[in-house]
């Protein structure tokens, strides 16, 4: 009696132990993936544990050794947590920015002065993401670069001019919106490409480019468009691009390429604290002029989201058109869609003393881009798979001879898709192809090997 118990108990234990440590490998894991390897594959994302010979251990030794107990971390917690904020950005934005609508004094303790600090933060976050080897890369395609600055400066200046007319809007307001569509990218843009898992290197370089362009396009398009040459204070919006954008990522970079660990764990909070901090800046920007834009009218809040609209798609259709990859395609569409209004308000101050309601389109314009941008970083986000024009998504319980075969054909792929080196292709370089899938197979390596610390300690 004694014994047939033991077997129940035996048999059973053995059952739990396979179903709790099962794995269902893709196909091509299972063909290429090495039986000898002291590894076993959890049902958990990138956990790997020990093997432990079992041949000669009885049965319930082995449910003891292949069970797997998993205790949520706090950078578990926090990663989910960021997860879930990210998906729900938009909500974020849209319930700030009725707060700020309906009840204005809730953002009194969010000051004016907070907005660039709060943005610099946010940009060290994105920055931590980065590796200097990523803005190479940018760099080795300057055509991504110049294309985006020529997308910039002629799609927002067409549309505005072209909507302020069709809707005839009053001049104050057609004044405000054709130097919201003269002003280059806004800094909030490298927030939503990062959101949106698209090209922040090209994202932060594209911005600094359109703001150092500035100097020249915004002051010449507003002649052609308005007959008033405003002129650009070339020195101060330099230096805030510099402050708010360049030096924040530049210098996360240089943390992520010195502590590559440390700034793993940390990798969560910068998606958390980009979407609250964008959140908590338009609402603020939105409780700051709530009265402008309570008295705006249906006819300008029309003009301004066609405006934003229309950059964003034509931002993304012309890039496709134009042969650029899916990821880059992504970048011009919010690079175009997303305006610094914050300098609009500035120029129209300042220059259009006589036209006193300019700055309320540019009030409207800041709150817009950011929902409209939140809304598509959400569906971008989300609906975002392996890119054709990025690296391969490899399993982490592949060798790394194996891993190094997917990288090479997807290189070879990418060559036969692109016209190959010396072919027809516009965007894309081996040498970029290259980087991309040594950085990829280094990442891979390090996540392997943290886990197997992990799971041994």
């Amino acid at each position: 009696m004694l014994q047939t118990c033991v077997t129940r108990v035996n048999a059973r234990a053995m059952a739990m132990a396979t179903k709790s440590s099962a794995v269902t490998l893709p196909a091509r894991s299972m063909r290429t993936a090495s039986l000898n390897k002291p590894y076993l594959i959890s049902t958990k994302k990138s956990s790997i544990i020990k093997r432990t010979p079992t041949a000669s251990l009885p049965v319930t030794a082995i449910a003891a050794s292949t069970a797997v107990v998993a205790a949520p971390s706090i950078g578990a917690s926090i990663s989910k947590l960021a997860n879930a904020a990210t998906t729900a950005f938009p909500i974020f934005v849209l319930g700030a920015a009725a707060i700020g609508l309906l009840q204005p004094t809730s953002f009194d303790w969010f000051l004016p002065s907070s907005v660039a600090p709060a943005l610099g933060i946010t940009m060290l976050g994105m920055g931590l993401t980065l590796t200097f080897a990523d803005f190479a890369r940018v760099l080795s395609t300057p055509k991504r670069i110049f294309t985006g600055f020529a997308l910039q400066y002629t799609i927002m200046p067409a549309i505005a001019f072209a909507v302020s007319r069709l809707l005839a809007l009053p001049l104050d307001f057609a004044v405000g919106l054709c130097i919201v569509g003269a002003c280059p990218g806004g800094t909030a843009s490298n927030v939503v490409t990062y959101l949106a898992k698209a090209d922040l290197p090209l994202s932060v370089a594209m911005t600094t480019a359109s703001t150092m362009g500035a100097v020249i396009a915004t002051p010449l398009i507003t002649k052609l468009l308005l007959g008033t040459l405003v002129p650009v204070d070339v020195v101060a919006l330099l230096l805030s691009t510099v402050q708010v954008v360049l030096l924040p990522v530049l210098l996360g970079a240089a943390l992520n390429q010195t502590f590559p660990k440390q700034v793993e764990r940390l990798a969560p909070l910068s998606a958390l604290s980009a979407v609250l901090l964008i959140a908590a800046i338009c609402g603020s920007v939105i409780a700051q002029n709530a009265s402008a834009v309570a008295s705006a009218g249906s006819r300008l809040l029309l003009a301004v989201a066609i405006l934003h609209a229309g950059g964003f798609a034509l931002g993304y259709g012309l890039s496709k058109v134009l042969g650029m990859p899916e990821k880059v395609a992504r970048t011009n569409s919010i690079e175009v869609g997303m305006q610094n209004s914050a300098l609009g308000a500035l120029l129209a101050t300042s220059h259009f003393p006589g036209n006193p309601l300019a700055a309320v389109p540019c009030a409207i314009s800041a709150c817009t881009h950011s929902v409209m941008g939140s809304l598509l970083a959400a569906f971008w986000r989300t609906t975002a798979t392996e890119s054709s024009d990025g690296p391969p998504v490899l399993l982490p319980e592949l060798d790394l001879d194996t891993r190094r075969q997917q990288v090479k054909k997807w290189i070879a792929d990418w060559q036969i898709r692109t016209g190959g080196p010396g072919g027809p292709s516009k965007w894309v370089t081996t040498e970029e192809m290259a980087m991309y899938s040594s950085e990829q197979i280094a990442f891979l390596e390090r996540k392997r090997k943290a886990a197997a610390e992990r799971s041994s300690s």
